[in-house]
């Protein structure tokens, strides 16, 4: 089965609504330091093919339960390098047009803007993930994924073409990305629900961060020394967590727009993944 509920992990700090939810590719070439799908991807950041992906689809869609969501995707970005020539994912879009299907679109890419023809005929909400608006510091954490200032363009031509939009601003890293908090949110001041969450960092993430940021991981590792251990992630301490998360919520409630947050025992509000905006 492609279309699988979601949640995967049964992360027991998860209020996302009951959904589904599809990788349309496996592995994510965005190669993000912080990622978490390498714990349980080989090879996560070598993007892959599903053999007979679209006909076998196509079957699971005839007797898909229209009520439901389909997100794209939570494990492997819909939009990789890749998807620029073979089109899979635009394709795939095709398959819920033809079955009216309600679907959740999440990417870091600015790919999207090509098929918003498609999606401009679905019954959907298309999302980007930018964790910071500093073009240096984005391709520091991101190296392979498009600008955050490219994914905001696009984003801005899907609510120009009466799409409901979302953003997450994810991870919030003190001491880095939380410096920035005020810019991103300024950017991002036309979308119409934005979820937050904090840095959360599983063996291997944290591997790849002490790597590429010493000196940032020397300030930072000793607060989650002190912090929780939550289905297998290091988390910040709570009253850390909830003081940048009560912060983050003062302000993006002041730009009018709805607030979310992602697996941390914090509110969230209508929804906290945006499934909320996606036409009935």
């Amino acid at each position: 089965m492609y279309i699988r509920p979601f949640d995967p992990w049964k992360a027991e700090l998860c209020t996302c609504p009951f959904k589904y939810t599809l990788n349309v590719y496996t592995g994510c070439d965005h190669a993000c330091v912080y990622c978490y799908i390498t714990s349980y991807i080989p090879n996560a950041f070598r993007v892959r093919t599903k053999e007979g992906l679209l006909p076998k689809l196509e079957r699971e869609l005839r007797r898909f339960d229209r009520r439901h969501i389909i997100a794209l995707s939570y494990s492997s970005d819909p939009y990789p390098t890749i998807e620029r020539g073979l089109g899979i994912t635009r394709s795939v879009l095709k398959l819920f047009r033809r079955y009216d299907v309600r679907c959740l679109i999440l990417t870091k890419s600015s790919l999207f803007e090509r098929d918003l023809d498609v999606l401009s005929e679905l019954k959907c909400a298309v999302g980007v993930t930018v964790t910071t608006v500093d073009e240096r510091k984005a391709k520091l954490l991101e190296p392979n994924a498009p600008s955050p200032r490219a994914r905001i363009r696009a984003l801005k031509k899907a609510k120009k073409a009466g799409i409901p939009v979302y953003a997450r601003i994810d991870p919030i890293i003190p001491f880095y990305t939380w410096e920035d908090f005020d810019e991103t949110l300024d950017a991002l001041d036309f979308v119409d629900h934005i979820t937050v969450s904090t840095l959360k960092l599983r063996p291997d993430s944290k591997r790849r961060m002490f790597a590429k940021f010493p000196e940032l991981m020397e300030r930072l590792w000793p607060l989650y020394e002190k912090g929780e251990r939550i289905g297998g992630y290091y988390y910040l301490p709570r009253e850390l967590r909830f003081e940048i998360l009560r912060e983050a919520e003062r302000k993006v409630l002041g730009k009018g727009i709805t607030f979310g947050s992602c697996r941390e025992g914090y509110r969230s509000f209508p929804s906290c993944d945006g499934s909320h905006l996606v036409p009935p």
